[in-house]
């Protein structure tokens, strides 16, 4: 110490300033930062590592375990992945820390950077960068770049980081860390923070003002509306004889669900769900309608398309969320728009409410006081919604018409995702993010939890399901984590399933096995591209294509090899039983992957909703020649939604 200074590098300033800054909301206290995830190289060894392994030392020293505890990961993009995870079941209130080495180390999180910030779920990347001072450049790893002597690789941050920044000198770092903790804590700004630190500058000492590490505690803000939006939003809804809900992440990261569901119980306006915000109404609410969209439920889709006014709450209209611009058909529609990002809450030209979720349902319920729908509106949801159920309850469990047709050892993926549904507990979270599962998942998965549902379909980056289960227990112990992930998914990213067996935590991967890329083999098929290079198939001698043989892969001795728990199954009971065990397990027994094997071409129930994907305008091919023509009939009938919408000071009513 020297005086009210005290001396230590970069790196070390860095790791003992995460260490102390906590969040706030509505009088709730918690680390910011839960730990630290890393994977070590030349640009990060004797910084940051040095710098963890001291903190941790002193610790353990005292008695106590580390307030940022480090794990190590074995994929840099996974371990992101992880830490978003943990971030978005912690309602956007706690994350983790990231440390990569230069070069490939650190661009290898360049996806999950690119996750976190459309999800809009924040993550710090504490990203090696080569020597500031160039002294013996080009070191290796190095990008030289003739026409800019201060670019690297880490630039590659810039566009899919919320905020980005490169310490080239100790003093910047202050200012850094300060601006990245204003970014990460705030719910509109949210998403991942970069910060590239050259690997001479980790290891740089400077004197550093005591008061740098003094413990900070940042404010979540829960913004209210103003007054005139929520009297122009209410008139809205006054006037409307069909208003709908459509809720999206921002209920949950508000906690806003049951001001939801007491705005649905006074009003009767039905609700549908996006990806992010299904589970904002639990299974079997009145108003409940399920998803909403391309993935959506034909209950859902049904009250969109006569849908005169349109609440978004937290939803940034994702073209799945909208059927890309078709399923919110009727001529008159008009969108209230509530959200935190005021980017979010302006488009569709809707009434733009800037303001939280939770705080802006209950300024409108109050205001629609003895306001509800009509009881015929309300005599429709019931039917439309029992309509679907019963095809739900189709999927779960199939008729024989249906299963005698499997080959032997072969389920539906509805009565896999039946199965783990009806066999689980009502707080145990199913997790999911590419290929097939996540739109059968949309419509098909009854919750019972605000947290229950955890898919991440804003980026659906293949292999997120596994190091993302691995955040979700983290984050908490109490829950069973079931991440359903095909044969695609897991090959992309299985490596930290070893983490998991390093750490003991016990998460139950549902490996569907359908021998190629079902969700896409469809969509292939649909363009009429014949499911062509979505099959993992031998080369054919003959034709030289890729439709020989299935191949001979086996993922459960893969599994098994990474020292995982594996059960193969191949009928429902033989399901059941085995999730129960993988249930039954100690909290420590570290992860299970239960194999079970598909037949892709069993789909769900359709949606009745379109998703633009362009098909090619001229071919050879005359199945693709027809998918253009159906193509042509679906653009048709896409809307811009420019209509504005009126404001107190058109409305007499509003002004009131």
């Amino acid at each position: 110490m020297m005086g009210d200074t005290v001396r230590l590098t970069v790196a070390q300033a860095t790791v003992e300033f995460l260490a102390v800054q906590w969040t706030e909301r509505d009088g709730e206290r918690q680390r910011l930062f839960a730990g630290c995830f890393g994977i070590f190289g030349h640009g990060n060894v004797a910084g940051i590592g040095q710098a963890l392994l001291q903190h941790e030392t002193r610790a353990l020293e005292a008695g106590r375990r580390p307030d940022l505890p480090y794990v190590l990961a074995r994929n840099e993009q996974a371990m992101v992945h992880t830490s978003v995870a943990f971030a978005r079941h912690r309602d956007r209130l706690q994350t983790w820390a990231c440390t990569a080495s230069i070069g490939p180390g650190s661009t290898n999180m360049v996806t999950g950077a690119a996750l976190a910030t459309i999800n809009r779920l924040p993550v710090l990347l504490l990203a090696s960068d080569t020597f500031a001072t160039r002294r013996s450049a080009p070191v290796l790893q190095e990008l030289e770049t003739p026409y800019a002597g201060d670019v690297s690789v880490n630039d590659v941050f810039r566009p899919v980081s919320r905020l980005f920044d490169r310490v080239q000198r100790p003093e910047q770092l202050p200012s850094a860390l300060l601006a990245a903790m204003r970014v990460l804590a705030d719910p509109a700004e949210t998403g991942a923070v970069t910060l590239a630190l050259p690997q001479d500058v980790q290891a740089e000492a400077h004197d550093w003002p005591v008061e740098l590490f003094a413990e900070r505690t940042w404010h979540v803000a829960r913004p209210p509306a103003e007054r005139s939006r929520v009297l122009d939003a209410a008139a809205a809804i006054r006037g409307a004889r069909r208003p709908m809900v459509v809720a999206g992440g921002g209920v949950h990261y508000s906690r806003a669900e049951q001001a939801l569901q007491a705005f649905c119980d006074a009003t009767g306006i039905p609700v549908g769900e996006t990806q992010a915000g299904k589970g904002s109404l639990p299974h079997g609410h009145p108003q409940e309608m399920g998803a909403v969209g391309s993935t959506g439920t034909t209950a859902a889709n049904a009250l969109a398309r006569q849908a005169d006014v349109v609440i978004g709450i937290g939803t940034r209209w994702s073209d799945f969320t909208t059927a890309s611009r078709t399923v919110f058909g009727a001529e008159d529609v008009r969108f209230v728009n509530v959200n935190v990002a005021a980017f979010d809450a302006g488009k569709h030209s809707g009434l733009s409410v800037v303001a939280d979720a939770r705080e802006t349902l209950e300024a409108l319920t109050e205001q629609l006081a003895g306001y509800r729908v009509a009881d015929d509106y309300l005599a429709e949801q019931a039917r439309l919604w029992q309509d679907w159920d019963a095809r739900v309850e189709a999927a779960y469990h199939p008729p024989a018409a249906v299963t005698e047709r499997l080959a032997e050892g072969q389920m539906t993926q509805g009565e896999v995702l039946g199965c783990v549904n009806e066999t689980s507990d009502p707080r145990d979270v199913v997790l999911c993010a590419a290929g097939s599962m996540p739109g059968d998942l949309h419509k098909l998965w009854r919750v019972r939890d605000r947290k229950a549902y955890h898919v991440e379909y804003g980026y659906s980056c293949m292999g997120y399901e596994i190091p993302a289960s691995l955040g979700v227990r983290l984050a908490d112990e109490s829950r069973d984590v079931f991440a359903m992930v095909g044969d695609g998914g897991y090959l992309m990213m299985p490596t930290e399933l070893v983490t998991a067996v390093q750490e003991r935590v016990k998460v139950i991967v549902v490996l569907v096995q359908n021998h190629g890329f079902h969700s896409i083999g469809s969509l292939s098929e649909e363009l009429g591209s014949q499911r062509f290079g979505t099959r993992y198939r031998y080369r054919d001698s003959g034709s030289g294509r890729l439709d020989g043989d299935v191949l001979p892969v086996d993922l459960a001795a893969n599994a098994r090899s990474l020292g995982v728990h594996v059960t193969e199954v191949g009928s429902r009971g033989e399901l059941e039983k085995a999730i129960r065990m993988a249930k039954e397990a100690p909290a420590d027994s570290g992860p299970f992957v239960i194999q079970v094997t598909t037949d892709p071409l069993v789909h769900a129930p359709d949606s009745e909703a379109w998703w633009d994907v362009p098909v090619s305008q001229v071919a050879e091919l005359g199945t693709t020649r027809e998918a253009y023509e159906r193509y042509a009939g679906h653009r048709a009938g896409q809307r811009q939604f420019l209509a504005p919408t009126a404001t107190s000071s058109d409305n007499d009513e509003g002004a009131r």
